[in-house]
């Protein structure tokens, strides 16, 4: 962007329109761009000086003579001597920027200026000029601004002119494209106490940013726990894809003295979810544990969270059923039963070798990790066959893995077989194996 924004200062110095040469001036990151590059002082050979691109044009070197003279300037022109590299120009600048809307971004960029002369005018003139329409606009910009060490001013103004507005004021930033922007409207929004409970699971619900998700539950949560929960709060958070979400609303279920439905969400795909629903299950009377045991021993249909919840609150004395599990026709289910071995620490070494074989890569990649204290127990010779082009990624990725366990030796001839292999991340571990 440095390059493309020298080029537009250049332009605006040469009389372009300032929404001419900044069409995306509603990204704070135009803005950000335009008062860096504006000072941005290349050398140059020719008149050797050390000067921005556009004071080197005609119209540049007038620029403060003009300004000093009171001239009257466009906001094209203004808006470089808003950023110009004398703080003298800045401040000067700043007592013609009132009555300039289009120039208001540049005004917040010099709320946190070095200069403290500077910096004092353009808060004064924020003050006066910024309305609560504004901040909704300028806020993308004001948030960048507030992180920088001299940025709290504007965050603080904004903040002010926000909180005091009406509840739809923030409507807009709800779903702005900026997941920072959000954030803080919602956060906002629940201080304020301005979103009702379906509000904020819907919002939940919808939003795909992990922070809003969990912010706007943890707000539903609260506002069930003072109000009850009615039937579309808890279908939303149930419903929501984030499991946060869900695990929001597993929880809302004891609450609404519907614990018995949290059942269903023991075989869930997450596992906070499925340790939420475990919790549930067992404050209304229920018996996780005996749930999880009766699937995993069922022929049929079985859901992979349901292998993943046994091994959670199960065993050792589980690991007949999750071994037996190893050979089920999906793919998914397998791979969470090996995982399952591993993390009930009961490692069967001739399974697992047999499981290295499996085509779903998954069901390798556990194995693999769950073979990875045995390692030196296999035959070296055997692995490193295993290696071959002609072989499934996984294969080669887990034999590389068993063989870098084994003595220095062999996990050497392993990495010189591969630091030349096409595979890219296979090359590159080799290649790291080998300087170690």
């Amino acid at each position: 962007m440095g390059e493309d924004m020298a080029a537009v200062a250049v332009r605006l110095a040469e009389g372009a329109g300032l929404r001419e040469a900044l069409p995306d001036a509603a990204d704070p990151a135009v803005w950000i761009a335009l008062d860096t590059e504006a000072r941005h002082s290349p050398w140059s050979s020719a008149d050797g000086t050390w000067l921005p691109a556009w004071e080197r044009t005609e119209q540049g070197r007038t620029l403060t003579d003009a300004l000093r003279r009171g001239e009257e300037l466009t906001d094209a022109r203004l808006a470089l001597a808003l950023c110009h590299r004398d703080g003298r120009i800045r401040k000067r600048a700043l007592g013609r920027a009132a009555g300039r809307p289009e120039l208001l971004p540049l005004v917040v960029l010099r709320c946190a200026d070095w200069a403290e002369p500077v910096q004092e005018t353009a808060r004064r003139l924020l003050a006066e000029l910024l309305d609560t329409d504004a901040a909704v606009r300028l806020l993308p910009l004001i948030l960048r601004i507030g992180r920088r060490g001299r940025g709290d001013f504007v965050t603080d103004l904004a903040a002010g002119l926000l909180r005091a507005a009406a509840p739809e004021t923030l409507a807009p930033l709800y779903t702005d494209a900026d997941r920072t922007v959000r954030r803080y409207a919602y956060r906002l929004a629940v201080e304020e106490g301005h979103l009702s409970p379906i509000e904020l699971a819907r919002a939940a619900a919808r939003d795909t940013d992990m922070v809003v998700q969990s912010l706007c539950a943890d707000a539903t949560l609260a506002a069930v726990a003072e109000g009850g929960a009615d039937d579309d709060v808890l279908e939303t958070l149930l419903g929501a894809r984030g499991a946060h979400v869900r695990a929001a609303g597993v929880t809302a279920l004891r609450r609404a003295g519907r614990s018995e439905r949290a059942v269903e969400f023991l075989g869930d795909r997450a596992g906070v979810v499925r340790a939420c629903a475990r919790y549930v299950v067992r404050q209304g009377g229920g018996d996780p544990l005996a749930w999880y045991r009766e699937r995993c021993g069922t022929a049929g249909d079985l859901a992979p969270g349901v292998v993943s919840g046994l091994a959670e609150c199960g065993d050792r004395a589980d690991a007949g059923l999750l071994r037996a599990l190893t050979s089920h026709p999906v793919a998914a289910v397998r791979t969470r039963a090996v995982a399952g071995l591993r993390a009930l620490d009961v490692t069967d070494v001739e399974r697992m070798r047999e499981l290295l074989d499996d085509p779903a890569p998954g069901v390798v990649r556990e194995a693999a990790l769950a073979l990875v204290p045995s390692a030196q127990a296999l035959d070296d010779q055997w692995l490193m066959a295993r290696l071959g082009a002609d072989r499934p990624r996984a294969e080669r990725v887990a034999a590389f893995r068993l063989l870098s366990a084994h003595d220095g030796v062999v996990g050497r001839r392993a990495a010189l077989a591969l630091i030349d292999d096409p595979d890219d991340q296979l090359r590159h571990w080799a290649r790291q194996a080998v300087r170690r």
